[in-house]
């Protein structure tokens, strides 16, 4: 099975279920640097950041792969008057058309492709921000059933945007995440 299936299905799965998408929560409590116009959302999933950083003034542009979280986003943004342009994209090339535009604050979470890395760079607008969030190889009780591939080594995140202002990081072991919050 492609991963656009892979994910199109889990994405139905989760609907069923679904009350409201949250933001993640340590984007959440960064409100306050979140005063840009433009923000992309890679791997937007179900838009639970998008929604939150649309609500924040931003006209967000989610990406996700699937076709059922593109299309769940898309609704719920009209029907909440959100400025959010939901697209259907494969991320795992890095050669997409939306990485030629520039934004204020691009958000990756729990997604890990590191050609992406140098796209962030690029895409990012001068004093605009980067936040990430995904899963990192610790000893601790944090290990989730994930291929070691998906997983950022121990401060991976400080090393590739050591060139940038670092506002926030943070390992925890205990979740097995890693997470930055930098500014160009």
């Amino acid at each position: 099975m492609d991963s656009q299936n892979k994910w199109n299905r889990k994405y139905k799965e989760r609907l069923k279920n679904l009350s409201e998408p949250e933001p993640n929560e340590r984007l959440y409590n960064l409100a306050p640097y979140l005063i840009g116009r433009t923000a992309i959302d890679i791997a937007s999933g179900l838009g639970g950041n998008s929604f939150f950083l649309a609500e924040q003034g931003y006209e967000v542009t989610a990406v996700d792969q699937s076709e059922v979280a593109v299309k769940f986003v898309s609704e719920q943004a009209s029907r909440r008057h959100l400025k959010i342009t939901a697209l259907t994209a494969d991320l795992t090339q890095g050669q997409n058309d939306i990485f030629q535009y520039k934004f204020d604050l691009a958000v990756i979470t729990y997604y890990l492709d590191r050609i992406l890395f140098p796209l962030v760079k690029e895409m990012v607008n001068e004093k605009g921000y980067f936040f990430m969030e995904t899963y990192y190889k610790t000893d601790g009780g944090g290990n989730q059933p994930i291929s070691q591939k998906y997983k950022l080594e121990s401060n991976e995140l400080l090393k590739e945007f050591s060139e940038w202002k670092v506002l926030f990081f943070e390992e925890n072991e205990q979740e097995g995440r890693q997470t930055i919050f930098c500014q160009k």
